[in-house]
């Protein structure tokens, strides 16, 4: 493949939009998993206040890794936030089942994510190594 001053230049740019393009996508998945986590961590809360009895002692994650111990009351109901800063009151049944829905939907963008990070990461590899192979065939060529 021999490539022109212009073609080069082109292939440049387009290295450096899927470099943005792949840094963008690799936050947006460390934002996701992250976020997944979190849901998942506050379902497993939820599911051990539902098999808790009134006055058992459980442990619910306040966040950085951290617990805290809390006596379970009568009023087991959640407030759960639903986007746009909006909470409402659950059950801890619909609490549960709300954030397993809300687990499958990141589970899902998650790997829609993953499969276009794969995919820029491939065109960014294609065009890495022609721009490479371009510059070897330019240092072989005698200029005249």
């Amino acid at each position: 493949m021999n490539l022109n001053d212009d073609e080069l230049r082109q292939m440049l740019a387009l290295m450096e939009t899927y470099k943005n393009r792949v840094e963008a996508l690799s936050r947006q998945v460390n934002v996701l998993r992250s976020t997944l986590d979190e849901v998942n961590m506050a379902n497993e809360s939820v599911k051990a206040l539902m098999e808790a009895n009134e006055g058992d002692e459980i442990l619910i994650p306040i966040g950085a890794s951290s617990f805290m111990n809390v006596k379970v009351s009568s009023n087991k109901n959640i407030i759960v936030g639903v986007g746009s800063n909006i909470s409402v009151e659950k059950t801890p049944e619909e609490a549960s089942s709300y954030m397993s829905a809300n687990a499958a939907e990141l589970t899902e963008a998650l790997k829609k994510t993953v499969d276009a990070l794969n995919e820029v990461q491939q065109a960014l590899s294609t065009v890495s190594e022609a721009v490479q192979m371009e510059y070897m065939n330019r240092q072989q060529t005698p200029t005249q």
